[in-house]
């Protein structure tokens, strides 16, 4: 028999749970025997365009919900049985009030639960031209029942019914708007369940830790527990803390990768900041003068820079200025530089002095100017976070160019240099090479390691995880109770990454680990 039941609701709720039948936990995935969640059992029939909008050869219009059987066999005239699933088959697609046909094209049935959205599914894929998908779109709402999907419900449902967790919904939405390869490849990662089953492990750590207090607050006096088991406790919450610590210092890396790479373009009026700009993304993206002060505002351009983002931003000159103007300019462009995670300096050569020590000591005060006070130490410059561009070298002859080109590779504390010429793109594919591997480095592999943070949501649930498992350490020889709430914080906190969290299952873990009443 189970203890006596008088000592709260926690171990009410847990007789509760022996003594009727145990509920389906609402996170768990759908079987073949499962009926579906409440949320899905009584939702309408949805339709969307899923392919995008715009002329193409071939459009696919998705179906969802209760209705979708129904739908199908109207609209491509099955008056049997349905297709074979996921299986298929050339049909006439014909308006189900007028009987006019619409289209010829192929028709897919996907039964529940085995399809993207967890219910009954069709995909009608037609040909891609505005008018016959307008015709189609509209014969699906004339069906009963039917009603055209909102932004991302399809997805939603998915969610509903336990195919996607969080972080693979946003994988996937991080997948769709992809634009280089790095960034496909991270998003298809997350979009596979990496991130997910690292934060579900970390999970269902927590609440068997969980469990294993709440054991020990309502049944150590019965002799019910196993010595040591706070011990294993400690030592669980304690990796698990140092696990979450390691994790968060990524240096943003899955962000940034995410979102783009800030590269801002700095330095001198009449430098070539422009130039370097235009040439980069190989257009007359920005007006490019003899006039001192041309750029006044912020020019912003997105690249693709080796298969990584980058949001690249040509800036006004920075100078003393009596034009208001010109000053607003500046002031943008100390500010958009103390944004950067990578500063372009770039230096007019004809202002570098010859002489390999005056020319070191005019580059360091040029670099002081530019970058942040927090980016500087009295001897070096962070070298992953800035490039010394040289820039219109032509004007050099070969012999200065090379001796001045090696008496820069040799002063120390200096960031990578690079000599460039954008009007003959001399020394642009070294520093274009230099370039990526810069943005690499911030970006990091995502195929490599394990899975990076990807979403500023992400970093703060953790880091309110990590808070309050040092709650549980501030309190636990003094208030067990405000411990375990420390873990309950802390699963919580977790649960809100992946959208699953419940209190049954650690009331399970608790039924399967300790014999209570044995």
């Amino acid at each position: 028999m189970f203890p006596c039941v008088s000592r709260g609701m926690w171990r009410a709720a847990a007789v509760h749970t022996l003594t009727t039948s145990r509920r389906t936990p609402a996170c768990r995935l759908l079987t073949t025997r499962d009926a579906p969640p409440s949320a899905l059992a009584d939702a309408e029939t949805i339709f969307s365009l899923s392919s995008g909008h715009g002329r193409c050869g071939v459009a696919v219009v998705r179906v969802s919900g209760p209705s979708s059987a129904s739908t199908l066999r109207c609209m491509a005239g099955l008056t049997r049985c349905l297709p074979p699933p996921r299986t298929a088959m050339l049909r006439s697609i014909t308006d189900p009030i007028g009987k006019e046909v619409l289209d010829r094209g192929l028709v897919i049935w996907f039964p529940a639960p085995h399809s993207f959205t967890g219910e009954d599914s069709v995909e009608f894929h037609i040909h891609g031209g505005s008018a016959v998908i307008t015709a189609v779109l509209q014969a699906l709402g004339s069906v009963p029942g039917m009603r055209p999907a909102e932004a991302g419900e399809f997805t939603r449902r998915a969610f509903q019914a336990g195919k996607l967790g969080l972080t693979e919904v946003e994988g996937l939405g991080d997948l769709i708007h992809a634009e280089t390869e790095a960034q496909r490849r991270q998003a298809l990662r997350q979009m596979s369940g990496d991130l997910g089953r690292l934060y579900q492990d970390w999970s269902h750590r927590l609440k068997r830790c969980l469990a294993h207090v709440e054991a020990f607050i309502d049944f150590s006096e019965d002799e019910l527990i196993e010595d040591g088991v706070l011990n294993q406790v400690d030592t669980s919450v304690s990796y698990l803390r140092a696990e979450m610590e390691r994790h968060l210092k990524d240096e943003r890396k899955g962000e940034r990768l995410r979102s783009g790479v800030q590269v801002v373009i700095a330095g001198a009026t009449n430098a070539g900041k422009s130039s370097l700009l235009n040439t980069l993304c190989q257009r007359p993206a920005a007006i490019v003068s003899p006039i001192a002060g041309t750029t006044r505002d912020i020019v912003e351009t997105a690249l693709d820079i080796g298969g990584f983002p980058v949001l690249l931003s040509d800036t006004a000159g920075l100078r003393d200025s009596s034009d208001l103007v010109e000053r607003e300019g500046v002031r943008r462009a100390r500010e958009r530089v103390e944004q950067a995670d990578l500063t372009l300096v770039v230096v007019d050569c004809a202002h570098v002095p010859t002489d390999a020590q005056q020319a070191a000591a005019f580059l360091q005060g040029h670099l002081r100017s530019v970058l942040p006070a927090q980016e500087q130490t009295d001897t070096a410059f962070p070298a992953d976070r800035c490039l010394l561009v040289v820039n219109k070298t032509d004007l050099l002859p070969e012999g200065e160019r090379q001796k001045l080109d090696m008496e820069l590779r040799r002063v120390p504390g200096l960031p990578p240099v690079c000599l460039i010429s954008c009007h003959t793109d001399e020394g642009l594919q070294d520093f274009l090479t230099l370039l990526h591997s810069s943005v690499k480095t911030l970006c990091g592999d995502p195929l490599s390691g394990g899975p990076t943070l990807t979403q500023a949501r992400h970093r703060a649930h953790l880091q309110q995880c990590v808070a309050a498992l040092a709650q549980y350490k501030m309190y636990r020889d003094t208030d067990l109770a405000l411990a375990a709430e420390g873990v309950r914080l802390a699963l919580t906190s977790l649960g809100r990454i992946t959208g699953r969290v419940g209190a049954e299952e650690i009331l399970d873990i608790i039924f399967k680990d300790f014999c209570i009443g044995k």
